[in-house]
């Protein structure tokens, strides 16, 4: 009796042996084929390897910003999805080659719309204000900024109040002094007006253009330049700022009214200073008779053209002829500074 006892703890400790090495070989076979951890780690995903670029800290892919945010991102999809975004890890995060600093009203937005038309070209869609606002956010907030670019691609951002702020040269040219430097002008009466519709229509309780414009004085009625709308159009003034750190030859000054009317023939000239080839031509525009400036003709899939919003294109308020006489008599002396120093005459 005793020993048959014995045989069956002995066979039932056989049994459970053999099913322990089951469990255990069975573990080993699926974590070999990868079905244990199935989403691929990515090389930012490991704390070593998450280096800030520098000399010593090379990782591998160098040049590439690796923001925590992004991390988190993966990490947060992982239990969801399988497959890492090709977008996350092709090309890096770099600093702008090249910038659109104003100005304001002048054509920018277009301009950035027509040149994210080009291959070559990866520009950021919001206005960063780094370089006048954020400055103290740091050089790695600006970069993450940025979007990805491959060789041979260019980056780029627009913010145009870069043009009328003091201290931004300085701190682009701080970054890189090899920056290219786009500025679209327009007559600055016109842009005035313009900036002012803008702003009436945020705030309909405005005064009048003519009395932000002008002002009394002891000797009768000046032109107030301590307003941002006239200050904003004494382009050589804003200009000898930026001539004491960049060379005119980094500076490409864009037209606005050609930008108008001749969209393909602005752009060639805005792609030859970039070093891009001539991609954008007449076949991408159309002129659009009831907002009264160009549009891009539809891309392949796409049901509509693209047009600038709804804020672009409002009509101007009526202003007295007389007013706007005097203004283009008070601009006229600082046109023809501008037209020398920047060695191009826009005719206003």
């Amino acid at each position: 009796m005793g020993c048959s006892g014995c045989r069956v703890r002995f066979n039932s400790a056989k049994v459970l042996s053999f099913l322990t090495m089951v469990l255990i070989f069975t573990y080993f076979f699926y974590c070999l084929t990868g079905i244990c951890h199935s989403a691929p780690r990515t090389l930012y995903a490991d704390d070593d390897l998450r280096l800030e670029p520098g000399p010593g800290n090379r990782t591998a892919f160098p040049d590439v910003v690796q923001p925590r945010s992004l991390l988190e991102d993966n990490n947060n999809n992982n239990n969801n999805n399988n497959n890492i975004p090709v977008s996350n890890t092709f090309g890096a995060k770099r600093f702008p080659q090249a910038l659109i600093i104003g100005v304001k009203k002048g054509g920018t937005r277009a301009l950035l719309e027509f040149l994210r038309i080009h291959p070559d070209v990866r520009a950021v869609g919001a206005e960063p204000h780094f370089f006048d606002r954020f400055y103290d956010r740091g050089l790695e907030w600006y970069r993450n900024l940025m979007p990805r670019t491959l060789d041979g691609q260019i980056t780029m951002e627009k913010t145009p109040s870069y043009f009328v702020t003091k201290e931004a040269p300085g701190r682009v040219c701080t970054l890189n002094c090899q920056t290219k430097l786009i500025v679209v002008v327009r007559d600055p009466v016109t842009r005035a007006v313009s900036d002012y519709t803008q702003t009436l229509s945020k705030n309909p309780g405005l005064p009048s253009f003519q009395n932000l414009a002008l002002r009394n004085t002891s000797t009768g009625e000046l032109i107030d330049t301590s307003w941002s709308a006239i200050r904003i159009g004494l382009y050589v003034k804003h200009l000898e700022n930026w001539l004491r750190y960049f060379p005119l030859s980094q500076f490409l000054f864009v037209c606005g009214e050609r930008l108008v009317f001749d969209p393909a023939g602005e752009m060639g000239r805005v792609q030859d200073f970039l070093g891009l080839k001539r991609v954008i031509s007449e076949k991408h525009f159309y002129f659009n008779q009831t907002k009264g400036f160009p549009c891009l003709k539809k891309p392949e899939g796409s049901s509509r053209p693209r047009c600038l919003g709804k804020s672009k294109g409002r009509p101007h308020p009526r202003i007295p002829a007389e007013v706007l006489q005097r203004l283009r008599d008070f601009y006229q002396p600082h046109n023809q500074r501008f037209y020398q120093m920047s060695g191009q005459d826009f005719g206003w």
